[in-house]
């Protein structure tokens, strides 16, 4: 089966849950092909703490159209630059509770190698390149905006908004 890049992409920023693997595995199963051995999953979840803190929830928000665009292009670019067949990728926004789902990658490949590859280069572009903020809330009442940009000379370029 021959398919373009574009038909071999799904990238979607959504407020549903994205707890469930039969999700992706319609996707890929559409988006995919034959010749494609390996099916690699990865699932960012809601931890209960980060830093030492005691986390409590999450929210996402993010610039929904942009964002959205910015998610196809990474998945777009991991198609050129590893030999991958398929990649299926989401993003929360809204309110999230610990163990949830934030974040889920899926990428099918030839072999298992290329799969683990493009799934890592996905999340860490992700973390650098996506507009969407991560607020956490903690046990003790405070809260935190991640990865907020900052001001001045302390600004690090291609910082990450995300953790």
């Amino acid at each position: 089966m021959s398919q373009g890049s574009r038909d071999r992409v799904r990238a979607w920023i959504t407020g549903e849950s994205l707890d469930d693997f039969a999700l992706f595995e319609d996707i890929v199963g559409d988006i995919g092909s034959v010749a494609d051995g390996a099916l690699l999953f990865f699932q960012g979840r809601v931890r209960g703490t980060n830093r030492g803190r005691a986390v409590s929830r999450l929210s996402y928000e993010a610039y929904g159209e942009m964002a959205e665009r910015e998610l196809s292009a990474i998945c777009h670019e991991a198609l050129e630059k590893f030999a991958v067949g398929s990649v299926a990728a989401a993003h929360r926004v809204g309110e999230l509770t610990l163990g949830e789902v934030s974040v889920a990658i899926a990428v099918t490949s030839e072999h298992r190698d290329d799969g683990y590859r493009a799934s890592r280069w996905i999340i860490e572009t992700i973390k650098v390149r996506l507009p969407i903020w991560k607020h956490e809330h903690y046990d003790d009442g405070e809260s935190h905006w991640v990865g907020a940009p900052m001001q001045g000379a302390e600004a690090r370029p291609g910082g990450s908004r995300l953790e």
